[in-house]
């Protein structure tokens, strides 16, 4: 039985939403930043801990996503995380790009003691204003199969995936990425219609006047979060540093 003063026993889960001084095109030092604030966040007892979107490689690579020592780095940097999460807490979400039967998707990999138990693509590739995601990556709806190969493992590939833990009475974890967010039907409310409690966006820029923000401390695993205008209450955010190196216009 769960002691009475944990906020496990009253409904609710610790969140930490982790923001990483990174470094454009790499992911060796990325990922050694990313590392350092999953073991805060384990130290913390959190139960999920969050990174920004395409965190190991950094979201303003541009055309260098194209390159294979970028890709074949992200890879590299991807197994020292699951590596290092054998003996940590909370389940990660990190962002990187992945080259997936010859296209590039824009992913949020998802970590737990030691394995990969998903990838989620992004949905919605925004191409307006700075955002010009459409020269790199393909949209999930665009992926020919539901698993992949990645780190020696068949893992679900999707933007439907939802995660439940079996020590955790209520968790139900689901993944989207930034501008999923924004559109008129997010992924994230299907995946509250179909009974995930904990809505999790890994996202690259600060939030504009008018879009809600979250520090992260504690998530409610009743979260009903439909989509910004109608939600009670925003998703768990994970967004860039204040300051980023590169091209950045956010």
């Amino acid at each position: 039985m769960r002691p009475f003063n944990s906020i496990y026993t009253h409904g609710f889960v610790r969140v930490a939403v982790c923001i990483p001084s990174l470094r454009v095109a790499d992911p060796a030092y990325n990922v050694t930043r990313t590392i350092g604030l999953a073991e805060r966040a384990s130290v913390a007892n959190a139960a999920v801990a969050l990174f920004p979107e395409l965190g190991l490689s950094a979201y303003t690579c541009d055309d260098l996503f194209q390159q294979d020592a970028l890709l074949e780095g992200v890879l590299d940097a991807l197994n020292r995380l699951i590596d290092a999460s054998r003996s940590l807490t909370p389940v990660l979400l990190v962002g990187a790009p992945l080259r997936i039967d010859g296209a590039l998707y824009n992913c949020a990999i998802v970590i737990y003691h030691g394995r990969i138990l998903g990838v989620v693509p992004k949905s919605y590739i925004p191409n307006y204003r700075e955002f010009y995601e459409k020269r790199q990556f393909s949209a999930a709806r665009d992926a020919l199969r539901q698993t992949i190969m990645l780190a020696g493992a068949t893992v679900p590939f999707g933007n439907d995936l939802i995660f439940v833990a079996g020590n955790v009475p209520g968790f139900a974890l689901h993944a989207e990425i930034c501008e999923d967010v924004w559109v008129p039907a997010p992924p994230s409310s299907f995946a509250a219609l179909a009974g995930a409690t904990i809505l999790a966006n890994l996202s690259p820029a600060t939030s504009p006047s008018g879009k809600p923000t979250t520090g992260g401390c504690c998530a409610p695993l009743n979260l009903a979060h439909v989509s910004p205008p109608t939600s009670t209450q925003p998703p768990v955010q994970a967004s860039r540093r204040p300051i980023w190196h590169g091209t950045d216009t956010h």
